[in-house]
């Protein structure tokens, strides 16, 4: 007995000593969303079933964007996991930075990404980064408080009535403010926003050969109506105001409209979280009558970076964190409507989740994007709220400080539009474009 008990003892010890010396500590950079702050309080999970453990590096969306550029541009390895959107990976994976996640298991099922998800994080169709979740940009907004303004939302409204629909529902008394929007310096937070707009209203970046357009009437249209919208109707100082800071106004009744990412809808219909929970609607990004909306498309998702030493670990936590396994996960912790959105075709056949109010217009707006042909003008480059040209977050950072400069009343739009104009014809023909 003794002898037996101790042969078990040994095997015990041998077979922990095996799975002690697998186990990585792998180092992920990420967003500090709502969404990947629940995945961090799951990761025990992950551990659990591999061994592996995992140290977050959580960021704010513009430092997130500027540490892991640094880091993969330089070769730092300081990470073996970022979190990075469809901008970057298809540039980056052209460029040899990212390891191609093309041996994923066949239980993962890779084809069950949704194709736009799957072709945003692809080049050359090899997939570089999985979907944590995908998006678009749709309207929110307060049942109760369009009723007492004696308005009725469309399904696909115009800006037209947005503009309308802010000022009537606008309660300068009671902190009320009629629309939310983001003004926040950042070529992914405010400049994501005011290009989506800009492309509704006829704008466009650049045109065929390249030449900045910011001197033409579409921009100084969409600018216009913005600033003069927000000024009616808009929370002060939203000059600094990105997602987050959006999103607490919101959650806290001080929003009657917010135009943003799809993915926070279950955070502004959740009673732990919003004091507005039962009273939100949900409708298309807005129009101007020529055939483009003002929503993007866009995945906050994971990749490996080609100097990570830990590449087999890292597999293994994309894997976990972008699987069906992951989705059902959180559902039975916090219910259907807080799983990762956007990024699965199955999840938009369960049933389940098809009961969940907003899933059909996050999927809608989703559908309603087009990166291969995102403007009213014909344009030489893809992206919707971007320009997919590595030159592109540069140039949109400084264009996007311009106009948060305006939005905070620091000059005026017809200045910002020159400046913007200049730095970036300027910076076009030192990269060769022109």
């Amino acid at each position: 007995m003794y002898l037996k008990n101790a042969l078990h003892a040994a095997t015990a010890i041998s077979l922990i000593a095996t799975y002690s010396a697998y186990a990585d500590t792998i180092t992920i950079a990420t967003v500090n969303n709502g969404d990947m702050i629940r995945m961090q309080g799951l990761t025990d999970d992950f551990t659990a079933k591999t061994g592996h453990n995992v140290e977050w590096v959580t960021l704010e969306e513009n430092v997130l964007r500027q540490r892991v550029t640094t880091d993969i541009s330089t070769k730092g390895g300081a990470f073996d996991i970022m979190t990075i959107g469809m901008y970057e990976t298809p540039i980056w994976g052209a460029n040899g930075w990212l390891v191609p996640l093309d041996n994923l298991s066949a239980e993962y099922d890779v084809d069950d990404i949704l194709p736009a998800m799957r072709n945003g994080l692809s080049n050359d169709g090899t997939l570089y980064a999985a979907p944590f979740y995908g998006e678009s940009s749709m309207v929110m907004y307060r049942t109760d408080l369009m009723e007492k303004a004696g308005l009725e939302m469309p399904k696909a409204p115009t800006w037209d009535f947005i503009r309308q629909a802010a000022a009537a529902m606008t309660d300068r008394d009671n902190e009320i403010n009629g629309i939310c929007l983001r003004g926040k310096a950042g070529w992914g937070e405010g400049g994501a926003f005011i290009t989506v707009t800009a492309n509704s209203f006829g704008a466009r970046w650049f045109d065929e050969g390249w030449n900045a357009q910011f001197d033409q009437p579409e921009w100084a249209n969409a600018l216009n109506f913005f600033v003069g919208m927000m000024a009616e109707s808009g929370p002060p100082g939203y000059a600094t105001n990105g997602f987050n800071e959006n999103l607490s106004l919101f959650q806290q009744g001080k929003c009657g409209m917010w135009i943003d990412a799809t993915v926070a809808a279950s955070f502004v219909t959740n009673p732990n979280d919003s004091t507005v929970a039962d009273k939100v609607g949900f409708a298309l990004a807005p129009d101007t009558g020529l055939g483009k909306r003002a929503n993007w498309l866009w995945a906050w998702a994971l990749a490996i970076p080609a100097g990570s030493q830990k590449v087999d670990a890292a597999v293994q936590f994309i894997e976990w964190a972008t699987s069906k396994g992951y989705i059902e996960l959180v559902a039975s912790k916090e219910g259907w409507a807080n799983v990762p959105p956007g990024a699965r075709t199955s999840l938009y056949e369960n049933p389940e989740y098809q009961k969940v109010p907003f899933a059909q217009m996050t999927l809608d707006s989703i559908n309603a994007a087009d990166p291969t042909n995102p403007t009213v003008k014909p344009v030489p480059y893809v992206g919707i709220q971007f320009v997919a040209i590595p030159e592109f977050a540069g140039i949109a950072t400084e264009v996007s400080q311009e106009f948060s400069a305006v939005y905070a009343g620091q000059q005026t739009v017809e200045e910002a539009l020159a400046k913007a104009q200049a730095l970036t014809n300027d910076a076009m023909e030192a990269a060769g474009y022109r």
